[in-house]
């Protein structure tokens, strides 16, 4: 019975982080915490329903390993971004500068 619980709570922090990233979207920042809030949600939901059913912790564990690829690469691009812009603001990203 807990792991209902555990599910219905990052089901919900998930729907949350979505929530914000489509709010709150003016700096980058807050972009990338909100997916690294929403990946890390799916990795709970992930690891609790792995708890309950015959199902491989596997792809959980690929999944934690993909977040934190996200989350240094989305440092990395956020550093680039304001040494080059001296901002991290998504309005003033345009494609026509590439």
């Amino acid at each position: 019975m807990s792991t209902f619980y555990l599910i219905l709570i990052s089901s919900l922090g998930f729907i949350m982080a979505l929530l914000t990233l489509s709010l709150q979207y003016k700096h980058l920042l807050s972009v990338l915490l909100s997916l690294e809030a929403a990946t890390m949600n799916l990795f709970i939901m992930m690891f609790s329903f792995s708890n309950n059913l015959v199902y491989s912790g596997q792809s959980s564990l690929i999944l934690i390993t993909l977040g934190a690829c996200e989350a240094s690469l989305g440092l990395a691009i956020l550093v680039i971004v304001i040494r080059s812009q001296g901002n991290d603001y998504v309005s003033s990203f345009s494609m026509q500068k590439c």
